[in-house]
């Protein structure tokens, strides 16, 4: 059976949509079945991985407010074992309609169960924020990932998201660990960024990656060709991070 990954933090741009493609890619290409599911109304993890969004049918919006099956939403996509739960712009409205719907946390959870089986590891991409969507996904995960940026304001919030994912444990989901937390847009050059590291080392005692990931050209350049950095350029200091990144989890997943 799949295992299921939320990859959250509800603070915006901090890594966390170009963490969800290229670990997914990268694990894919070592030989994991990979599903990742879009719920973010950006829709950039889709894009990322070569969907045009204007061609999406049906997306993670029908899944949960018009109870669409998964599988008839799954797409797959051109890279090495990577299928797709997408996202389209209808998303943004799903938080206000959700707030009536019965069974309003379990919508993602109930629509996965046919599917989960068919996959190594299932990632979610989380929107930026704390609201229905991003619960939905709490509550049908195993564990969390979380991306924190290297800057002054790295952790604020952070008590926010451990309270909110305290009460879903208690509430609906007490399987739900952390499964680890990814330091991006690293550079070791700077001061602040290693008082940040050593910080967030704190905050999350033995749950931080010894992988980090830096800033690159090639990783903000890939997602406009639509494509992971190990495909758009696989020699490049980010791809290199996220495939050692791949080999780190995998390791903590034996």
């Amino acid at each position: 059976m799949g295992k299921v990954i939320a990859i959250a933090n509800q603070k915006g741009g901090v890594g966390k949509t170009t963490s969800a493609v290229n670990l997914t890619a990268s694990l894919g290409r070592k030989g994991k079945k990979m599903l990742l599911i879009d719920i973010d109304p950006q829709g950039n993890a889709s894009s990322g991985l070569g969907v045009n969004k204007r061609d999406i049918q049906l997306s993670t919006y029908d899944i949960l407010i018009a109870d669409a099956k998964a599988e008839d939403v799954l797409q797959r996509t051109s890279f090495e074992n990577i299928d797709l739960l997408p996202a389209s712009m209808d998303l943004a409205a799903a938080e206000i309609e959700l707030v009536e719907a019965e069974n309003r946390v379990m919508k993602l959870k109930q629509a996965l169960a046919p599917i989960k089986e068919q996959y190594d590891y299932i990632l979610i991409d989380c929107p930026p924020s704390l609201g229905l969507i991003t619960l939905n996904a709490l509550n049908c995960c195993d564990t969390l990932l979380i991306p924190i940026q290297c800057e002054y304001y790295a952790l604020e919030g952070l008590s926010q998201l451990m309270g909110t994912v305290r009460q879903v444990k208690r509430l609906y989901n007490p399987q739900i660990e952390i499964e680890g937390v990814l330091l991006t847009m690293f550079d070791g050059r700077l001061n602040l960024t290693l008082q940040v590291v050593e910080e967030v080392k704190k905050f999350f005692p033995k749950k931080v990656y010894r992988t980090v990931i830096p800033r690159n050209v090639r990783l903000s350049e890939a997602p406009s060709f639509g494509q992971p950095v190990l495909y758009y350029d696989r020699t490049s200091r980010g791809s290199k991070a996220y495939e050692d990144l791949a080999d780190e989890f995998l390791e903590n997943n034996q």
